[in-house]
Protein backbone atom coordinates (compact mmCIF):
# COMPACT_ATOMS: atom_id res chain seq x y z
CA UNK A 1 0.00 0.00 0.00
CA UNK A 2 1.59 3.20 -0.60
CA UNK A 3 0.16 5.86 0.57
CA UNK A 4 -0.71 9.82 0.62
CA UNK A 5 -2.67 11.93 2.88
CA UNK A 6 -4.76 14.93 1.92
CA UNK A 7 -6.95 17.35 3.25
CA UNK A 8 -9.78 18.87 3.02
CA UNK A 9 -10.96 22.56 1.71
CA UNK A 10 -14.00 24.78 2.34
CA UNK A 11 -17.19 22.88 2.02
CA UNK A 12 -16.54 20.37 4.35
CA UNK A 13 -17.12 22.72 7.69
CA UNK A 14 -20.17 21.26 10.14
CA UNK A 15 -20.75 22.21 13.39
CA UNK A 16 -19.55 19.90 15.70
CA UNK A 17 -16.95 18.58 14.08
CA UNK A 18 -13.20 17.84 16.25
CA UNK A 19 -15.49 17.74 19.27
CA UNK A 20 -15.38 13.89 19.24
CA UNK A 21 -11.29 13.96 19.06
CA UNK A 22 -10.96 17.06 21.97
CA UNK A 23 -12.94 14.68 24.15
CA UNK A 24 -11.00 11.95 23.33
CA UNK A 25 -7.68 13.09 23.06
CA UNK A 26 -5.29 15.40 24.75
CA UNK A 27 -3.38 15.86 21.59
CA UNK A 28 -6.38 17.03 19.78
CA UNK A 29 -7.16 19.22 22.63
CA UNK A 30 -3.94 20.95 22.11
CA UNK A 31 -4.24 21.73 18.66
CA UNK A 32 -7.16 23.69 19.45
CA UNK A 33 -6.22 25.68 22.24
CA UNK A 34 -3.03 26.59 20.08
CA UNK A 35 -5.19 27.37 17.12
CA UNK A 36 -7.60 29.88 19.40
CA UNK A 37 -4.58 30.81 21.14
CA UNK A 38 -3.26 32.18 17.94
CA UNK A 39 -5.71 33.72 16.30
CA UNK A 40 -7.29 35.49 19.34
CA UNK A 41 -10.32 33.96 18.94
CA UNK A 42 -12.65 31.21 20.77
CA UNK A 43 -12.95 29.46 16.85
CA UNK A 44 -12.94 25.63 18.81
CA UNK A 45 -16.22 26.50 20.24
CA UNK A 46 -18.00 28.08 17.27
CA UNK A 47 -16.68 24.45 15.77
CA UNK A 48 -18.46 22.30 18.37
CA UNK A 49 -21.57 24.61 19.12
CA UNK A 50 -21.89 26.95 15.89
CA UNK A 51 -23.88 28.83 14.84
CA UNK A 52 -23.72 27.52 11.25
CA UNK A 53 -23.88 30.55 9.30
CA UNK A 54 -20.31 31.91 11.62
CA UNK A 55 -18.59 28.74 11.00
CA UNK A 56 -19.27 29.05 7.48
CA UNK A 57 -17.93 32.24 7.25
CA UNK A 58 -14.55 31.73 4.93
CA UNK A 59 -12.16 33.63 7.33
CA UNK A 60 -13.57 31.27 10.03
CA UNK A 61 -14.16 28.11 8.21
CA UNK A 62 -10.44 27.87 6.84
CA UNK A 63 -8.30 27.88 10.08
CA UNK A 64 -11.06 25.93 11.48
CA UNK A 65 -10.75 22.79 8.97
CA UNK A 66 -6.97 23.12 9.06
CA UNK A 67 -7.23 22.52 12.71
CA UNK A 68 -9.55 19.52 12.65
CA UNK A 69 -7.13 18.22 10.01
CA UNK A 70 -3.68 18.53 12.27
CA UNK A 71 -5.93 17.67 15.05
CA UNK A 72 -6.39 14.02 13.31
CA UNK A 73 -2.98 13.76 12.55
CA UNK A 74 -1.45 14.84 15.87
CA UNK A 75 -3.55 12.09 17.49
CA UNK A 76 -2.31 9.64 14.60
CA UNK A 77 1.42 10.59 15.75
CA UNK A 78 1.07 10.04 19.17
CA UNK A 79 -1.49 7.45 19.58
CA UNK A 80 -0.23 5.54 16.98
CA UNK A 81 3.60 6.53 16.33
CA UNK A 82 2.57 7.21 12.57
CA UNK A 83 4.72 9.62 11.44
CA UNK A 84 4.19 11.19 8.08
CA UNK A 85 7.26 11.20 6.32
CA UNK A 86 8.00 7.25 7.14
CA UNK A 87 4.13 6.83 6.15
CA UNK A 88 2.88 9.18 3.03
CA UNK A 89 4.88 9.18 -0.40
CA UNK A 90 2.93 12.47 -0.81
CA UNK A 91 0.51 15.05 1.05
CA UNK A 92 -1.59 17.34 -0.86
CA UNK A 93 -5.02 19.67 -0.11
CA UNK A 94 -7.94 20.97 -2.06
CA UNK A 95 -7.76 24.78 -1.76
CA UNK A 96 -6.89 25.97 1.65
CA UNK A 97 -6.57 22.14 1.86
CA UNK A 98 -2.62 23.12 0.55
CA UNK A 99 -1.79 24.67 3.59
CA UNK A 100 -2.72 21.86 5.96
CA UNK A 101 -0.59 19.87 3.43
CA UNK A 102 2.34 22.41 4.08
CA UNK A 103 1.92 22.21 7.91
CA UNK A 104 1.78 18.39 7.81
CA UNK A 105 4.50 18.23 5.95
CA UNK A 106 6.40 20.76 8.32
CA UNK A 107 7.06 23.24 5.68
CA UNK A 108 5.10 25.74 8.43
CA UNK A 109 3.84 26.04 11.95
CA UNK A 110 0.74 25.40 13.33
CA UNK A 111 0.23 28.92 14.46
CA UNK A 112 1.59 30.51 11.12
CA UNK A 113 -0.67 28.16 9.56
CA UNK A 114 -3.83 29.35 11.18
CA UNK A 115 -2.88 33.24 11.17
CA UNK A 116 -2.35 32.84 6.92
CA UNK A 117 -6.04 31.21 6.69
CA UNK A 118 -7.46 33.36 8.87
CA UNK A 119 -5.88 36.04 6.63
CA UNK A 120 -6.77 34.13 3.77
CA UNK A 121 -10.27 33.87 4.09
CA UNK A 122 -10.18 37.66 5.19
CA UNK A 123 -8.58 38.61 1.51
CA UNK A 124 -10.71 36.67 -0.03
CA UNK A 125 -13.59 37.62 0.98
CA UNK A 126 -13.09 41.42 0.84
CA UNK A 127 -11.85 41.09 -2.63
CA UNK A 128 -15.29 41.02 -4.12
CA UNK A 129 -17.84 42.73 -3.16
CA UNK A 130 -20.97 40.37 -1.85
CA UNK A 131 -23.48 39.77 -4.58
CA UNK A 132 -20.53 40.48 -7.51
CA UNK A 133 -19.33 37.11 -8.10
CA UNK A 134 -20.73 33.44 -8.31
CA UNK A 135 -19.72 30.18 -8.31
CA UNK A 136 -21.63 27.19 -10.22
CA UNK A 137 -20.88 23.64 -10.42
CA UNK A 138 -21.34 21.78 -14.11
CA UNK A 139 -22.00 18.40 -13.62
CA UNK A 140 -21.63 15.97 -17.08
CA UNK A 141 -18.73 17.98 -18.54
CA UNK A 142 -14.90 17.61 -18.62
CA UNK A 143 -12.78 20.47 -18.47
CA UNK A 144 -12.93 21.32 -21.95
CA UNK A 145 -16.57 21.56 -22.78
CA UNK A 146 -16.45 23.55 -19.63
CA UNK A 147 -13.97 25.75 -20.58
CA UNK A 148 -15.99 26.64 -23.72
CA UNK A 149 -19.13 27.20 -21.34
CA UNK A 150 -17.33 30.09 -19.51
CA UNK A 151 -15.21 31.62 -22.61
CA UNK A 152 -19.30 31.80 -24.10
CA UNK A 153 -20.75 33.23 -20.70
CA UNK A 154 -17.92 36.33 -20.55
CA UNK A 155 -19.17 38.38 -22.50
CA UNK A 156 -16.26 40.72 -21.07
CA UNK A 157 -16.88 39.58 -17.60
CA UNK A 158 -14.66 37.24 -15.83
CA UNK A 159 -15.70 33.33 -16.20
CA UNK A 160 -12.99 31.10 -15.30
CA UNK A 161 -12.66 26.98 -14.78
CA UNK A 162 -12.15 27.50 -10.75
CA UNK A 163 -11.93 23.79 -9.59
CA UNK A 164 -11.41 20.59 -12.20
CA UNK A 165 -12.38 18.03 -9.38
CA UNK A 166 -13.31 15.34 -11.17
CA UNK A 167 -14.22 13.56 -14.53
CA UNK A 168 -17.84 15.36 -14.97
CA UNK A 169 -17.16 17.53 -12.21
CA UNK A 170 -15.81 21.33 -12.70
CA UNK A 171 -16.36 24.36 -10.99
CA UNK A 172 -16.58 27.75 -12.62
CA UNK A 173 -16.32 31.12 -10.91
CA UNK A 174 -16.50 34.93 -11.58
CA UNK A 175 -19.21 37.77 -12.01
CA UNK A 176 -22.38 36.96 -10.78
CA UNK A 177 -23.72 38.00 -14.37
CA UNK A 178 -21.25 35.90 -16.53
CA UNK A 179 -21.94 32.42 -13.71
CA UNK A 180 -25.86 33.11 -14.55
CA UNK A 181 -25.64 33.29 -18.14
CA UNK A 182 -22.94 30.08 -18.08
CA UNK A 183 -25.42 28.16 -16.16
CA UNK A 184 -27.95 28.79 -18.87
CA UNK A 185 -25.69 27.96 -21.64
CA UNK A 186 -24.10 24.51 -19.47
CA UNK A 187 -27.18 22.07 -20.58
CA UNK A 188 -27.34 23.36 -24.20
CA UNK A 189 -23.62 21.94 -24.17
CA UNK A 190 -24.22 18.76 -22.37
CA UNK A 191 -24.15 19.17 -18.63
CA UNK A 192 -26.26 17.02 -16.42
CA UNK A 193 -26.81 20.13 -14.27
CA UNK A 194 -25.30 23.59 -13.43
CA UNK A 195 -26.01 24.05 -9.30
CA UNK A 196 -25.15 27.28 -8.27
CA UNK A 197 -22.90 26.47 -5.04
CA UNK A 198 -23.95 28.49 -1.58
CA UNK A 199 -20.38 30.47 -1.24
CA UNK A 200 -19.71 33.92 -0.63
CA UNK A 201 -17.36 35.03 -3.35
CA UNK A 202 -15.98 34.14 -6.26
CA UNK A 203 -13.02 31.59 -5.65
CA UNK A 204 -10.30 31.19 -7.98
CA UNK A 205 -11.30 33.38 -10.38
CA UNK A 206 -8.69 36.47 -11.81
CA UNK A 207 -11.44 38.80 -9.38
CA UNK A 208 -9.42 37.34 -6.16
CA UNK A 209 -6.30 38.96 -7.33
CA UNK A 210 -6.63 41.81 -4.47
CA UNK A 211 -6.41 38.75 -1.99
CA UNK A 212 -3.36 36.96 -3.88
CA UNK A 213 -1.70 40.48 -3.42
CA UNK A 214 -2.79 40.28 0.35
CA UNK A 215 -1.05 36.28 0.36
CA UNK A 216 2.40 37.80 -1.09
CA UNK A 217 2.54 40.04 1.25
CA UNK A 218 1.78 37.38 4.33
CA UNK A 219 4.03 35.15 2.64
CA UNK A 220 6.95 37.07 2.31
CA UNK A 221 7.23 37.10 5.70
CA UNK A 222 6.37 33.86 6.59
CA UNK A 223 9.35 31.45 7.70
CA UNK A 224 8.90 28.41 4.98
CA UNK A 225 10.36 25.17 5.93
CA UNK A 226 11.54 22.04 3.38
CA UNK A 227 8.66 19.87 3.70
CA UNK A 228 10.00 16.51 4.64
CA UNK A 229 7.12 15.09 2.12
CA UNK A 230 6.34 16.47 -1.22
CA UNK A 231 3.68 18.54 -1.60
CA UNK A 232 1.36 18.34 -4.73
CA UNK A 233 0.50 21.76 -5.72
CA UNK A 234 -2.86 22.95 -6.78
CA UNK A 235 -1.65 25.06 -9.56
CA UNK A 236 0.57 22.83 -11.04
CA UNK A 237 -0.72 19.43 -10.71
CA UNK A 238 3.15 18.22 -9.68
CA UNK A 239 4.78 17.50 -6.50
CA UNK A 240 7.11 20.38 -4.96
CA UNK A 241 9.65 20.93 -1.74
CA UNK A 242 11.65 24.53 -2.58
CA UNK A 243 10.23 26.92 -0.41
CA UNK A 244 10.51 30.20 -2.76
CA UNK A 245 8.42 28.07 -5.52
CA UNK A 246 5.56 26.91 -2.84
CA UNK A 247 5.44 30.62 -1.67
CA UNK A 248 5.19 31.39 -5.50
CA UNK A 249 2.31 28.71 -5.92
CA UNK A 250 0.50 29.40 -3.07
CA UNK A 251 -0.11 33.10 -4.44
CA UNK A 252 -0.88 32.15 -7.63
CA UNK A 253 -3.04 29.90 -6.13
CA UNK A 254 -5.81 32.50 -4.92
CA UNK A 255 -6.37 33.00 -8.42
CA UNK A 256 -6.05 29.77 -10.54
CA UNK A 257 -7.60 26.95 -10.79
CA UNK A 258 -7.21 24.04 -8.42
CA UNK A 259 -5.97 21.03 -10.41
CA UNK A 260 -7.78 18.24 -8.21
CA UNK A 261 -8.51 15.93 -10.78
CA UNK A 262 -4.62 15.71 -12.38
CA UNK A 263 -3.37 16.03 -9.12
CA UNK A 264 -4.75 12.59 -7.96
CA UNK A 265 -3.80 11.05 -11.02
CA UNK A 266 -0.01 12.29 -10.95
CA UNK A 267 -0.19 10.52 -7.36
CA UNK A 268 -1.56 7.26 -8.93
CA UNK A 269 1.50 8.15 -11.71
CA UNK A 270 4.01 8.16 -9.06
CA UNK A 271 2.59 4.67 -7.36
CA UNK A 272 0.21 5.61 -4.86
CA UNK A 273 -2.73 3.24 -4.37
CA UNK A 274 -4.48 4.88 -1.56
CA UNK A 275 -5.45 8.06 -0.50
CA UNK A 276 -6.33 9.23 2.99
CA UNK A 277 -8.42 12.07 3.67
CA UNK A 278 -8.03 13.60 7.20
CA UNK A 279 -10.54 16.02 8.66
CA UNK A 280 -13.82 16.69 8.47
CA UNK A 281 -16.10 15.36 5.82
CA UNK A 282 -15.15 12.76 3.24
CA UNK A 283 -15.80 14.87 -0.08
CA UNK A 284 -11.86 14.09 -1.71
CA UNK A 285 -12.78 10.31 -0.54
CA UNK A 286 -15.78 10.75 -2.64
CA UNK A 287 -13.97 12.10 -5.74
CA UNK A 288 -11.13 9.51 -5.72
CA UNK A 289 -13.47 7.21 -6.46
CA UNK A 290 -14.80 9.53 -9.59
CA UNK A 291 -11.19 9.88 -10.62
CA UNK A 292 -9.76 6.79 -10.56
CA UNK A 293 -11.81 3.61 -9.81
CA UNK A 294 -8.66 1.44 -8.91
CA UNK A 295 -7.54 4.33 -6.50
CA UNK A 296 -8.73 3.48 -2.70
CA UNK A 297 -10.04 6.71 -0.96
CA UNK A 298 -10.26 6.49 3.28
CA UNK A 299 -11.95 8.96 5.55
CA UNK A 300 -10.42 9.70 8.72
CA UNK A 301 -12.73 11.78 11.19
CA UNK A 302 -13.29 10.53 14.50
CA UNK A 303 -11.39 8.51 17.25
CA UNK A 304 -13.07 5.45 15.56
CA UNK A 305 -11.54 5.92 11.62
CA UNK A 306 -8.35 6.81 13.56
CA UNK A 307 -8.04 3.46 15.65
CA UNK A 308 -9.09 1.60 12.72
CA UNK A 309 -5.72 3.30 10.52
CA UNK A 310 -3.48 3.03 13.14
CA UNK A 311 -4.85 -0.98 13.15
CA UNK A 312 -3.58 -1.05 9.46
CA UNK A 313 -0.82 1.09 9.39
Amino acid sequence: MSIAFVFPGQGSQTVGMGRDLAEAFVAARLVFEEVDEALSQNLSHLMFEGPDDELRLTENAQPALMAVSMAVLRVLEQEGGIEIDDKASFVAGHSLGEYTALAAARAFGLVDTARLLKLRGKAMQQAVPVGEGAMTALLGLDLDAARAVAAEAAEGDVCDPANDNAPGQVVLSGATAAIERAMLIAPEKGARRAMPLPVSAPFHCAMMAPAAEAMAEALEKTVIETPVVPVVANVTASAVSDPPIIRKLLVEQVTEMVRWRESVLYMKEQGVDTLVELGAGKVLTGLTKRIDRDMTGRSVQGPADIESLIKDL
